[in-house]
């Protein structure tokens, strides 16, 4: 405990300043999937069943598992009669499939932005194009995406990670070939890969437009600039949160420290104890209460000044499922018909 207290002491510099990227924290698609959660519990009542982690963000689970949704890693998993929902990654049209062969009550929260990939990935299938996906092996972005191409008539999809990758890809018929893209990568990579299937392949056909969504473009674009001005980059979000690692690897590439911080407990006094201005920001799936967590502890580390960067206000927004809202204001008026009774 002394020696905690010590260093926590040695890392406080007087004056320092934080300076607060923007956009950061959730996005349009987060927003909606958390929001789901939360007014399926309104609606149903608890358990609701979630397929994964609705977002990617321990505080996020942590604060939905409280009020009764119980996460799983497959349909199997979920009781007949239960209310089950996908979360905003997606999933494969075969647990698409399973789930509406069941006895449940299926909402899907995949996110808008990601859908679009789908139905781009079904399309080409449908069209005897093969697709190149570039992505993250294992995220459950891409394991959903994946499972959109249909093999039935002999096509394939391929994943492509790196631009060594690429380069070795073999497909079976380069005049009908197309891809897309994870909608939580970095813009750099992808557009070097992109470069590489462009060279090799001239007839491959891109996304009509960018597959990675506005959200992560923006905290990107922000990050680069907000580096150019600062000495330690500390991007608020979870270890597994795809769109997090990336802010964390432009921050990198500027030249700057950056680290990535799942909360304020894992903030090390280290990172920042020879800074005179850090930079903040936050993943698309971390809430601003942990971005306030970390302020928090960075004020007791020095910091004495906290502005935000200058940027327009992100005005996107994505609609609830209309069963969902159909079902919601139902259970609305049924409590409001006992509430009515009670006082009679």
């Amino acid at each position: 405990m002394a020696a905690s207290s010590q260093q926590h002491k040695n890392a406080r510099r007087a004056g320092m300043e934080v300076v607060l990227a923007n956009p950061r924290g959730f996005c349009a698609g987060v927003i909606r999937a958390v929001e789901i959660v939360e007014r399926a519990l309104d609606a149903y009542g608890a358990p609701v069943y979630v397929v994964h982690e609705i977002v990617h963000n321990e505080h996020v689970v942590k604060g939905l598992r409280e009020r009764g949704a119980v996460f799983v890693d497959h349909v199997a998993e979920v009781p007949d009669g239960a209310t089950m929902i996908f979360s905003a990654h997606g999933v494969a049209a075969a647990v698409s499939k399973h789930a509406q062969s069941r006895d449940l009550r299926v909402i899907d929260a995949t996110c808008p932005l990601v859908t679009k990939v789908h139905v781009e990935v079904a399309q080409h299938a449908k069209q005897g194009r093969e697709v190149v996906l570039i992505g993250h092996a294992g995220h459950p972005e891409v394991i959903g995406t994946m499972g959109q191409y249909d093999t039935a008539d002999g096509g394939a999809i391929y994943l492509v990670e790196t631009v060594e990758d690429a380069e070795k890809l073999a497909v079976c018929d380069p005049s009908r070939l197309a891809y897309v893209t994870q909608t939580t990568l970095s813009l750099d990579d992808a557009r070097q890969i992109t470069e590489v299937l462009q060279r090799r392949f001239p007839a491959i056909r891109a996304p009509r437009r960018d597959d990675i969504c506005y959200a992560t473009q923006n905290r990107q674009v922000a990050v680069r600039e907000l580096s150019r001005d600062i000495d330690v980059l500390l991007v608020i979000g979870a270890p597994n949160s795809s769109n997090s690692n990336r802010l964390r690897e432009v921050g990198e590439q500027m030249g700057v420290p950056s680290y990535l911080v799942p909360s304020a407990a894992e903030l090390d006094p280290a990172w920042v104890a020879d800074a005179a201005r850090v930079g903040v920001t936050a993943g698309a799936s971390a809430p601003a209460v942990l971005v306030k967590g970390v302020l928090e502890a960075l004020s007791r580390l020095g910091v004495e000044d906290v502005r935000e960067m200058d940027a327009e206000h992100e005005t996107v927004t994505f609609n609830l499922p209309q069963t969902l809202l159909r079902d919601l204001r139902a259970a609305e008026r049924a409590e409001n018909s006992v509430s009515q009774q009670e006082r009679v």
